[in-house]
C-alpha cells in the first residue's frame, strides 16, 4: 500500500503534464508583422527631400508625437513603388524599444496611411 501511495504522487504529476500538453498548452509562433514596405524600393533622397508636400507632412507628423518621442525620432529612409507612391520610415528609439513609423503617400503626395510598430529591442 505504501508503494502505491508513493507512486501515486508521480502518477498525478505525469497526468497533469499530459492534460496540460493536450489541452491548453499548445504554443503557436507569434504572427510576424506584415512588411508595410513590401513592393517599395529605396528612393532618391534628394528628390523626396525637395518634395515640399511630403517634407511638410512628415515634419508635421513628427510634431504630433510626444515630446519624448520627438527627441529620438529620425527619418531613416525614403521609398517609392512602381505605382508612383512614396513612403518614409521614421525610427523612434525609446526605452530600449525601436518603433518604426511608416508614412505612405499616394501619387499626389497625400498621406494615405501611417503605420506604427515595434521593429526591435535593444539591451543598452
Amino acid at each position: 500500500m505504501k508503494t502505491l501511495i508513493k507512486y501515486s504522487n508521480y502518477f498525478g504529476f505525469v497526468l497533469a503534464l499530459c492534460v496540460m500538453a493536450l489541452s491548453g498548452c499548445s504554443c503557436s509562433a507569434p504572427k510576424a508583422t506584415p512588411d508595410p514596405l513590401a513592393g517599395f524600393h529605396f528612393s532618391d533622397l534628394i528628390n523626396l527631400q525637395n518634395n515640399k508636400a511630403i517634407t511638410d507632412d512628415y515634419k508635421a507628423y513628427i510634431h504630433t508625437l510626444s515630446s519624448e518621442e520627438q527627441k529620438f525620432a529620425t527619418v531613416d529612409d525614403f521609398y517609392e513603388n512602381n505605382e508612383g507612391q512614396h513612403a518614409i520610415r521614421i525610427t523612434v528609439g525609446l526605452n530600449h524599444t525601436d518603433w518604426w513609423h511608416i508614412l505612405i503617400y499616394d501619387k499626389n503626395n497625400k498621406r494615405i496611411k501611417a503605420i506604427k510598430y515595434i521593429s526591435g529591442h535593444s539591451m543598452s
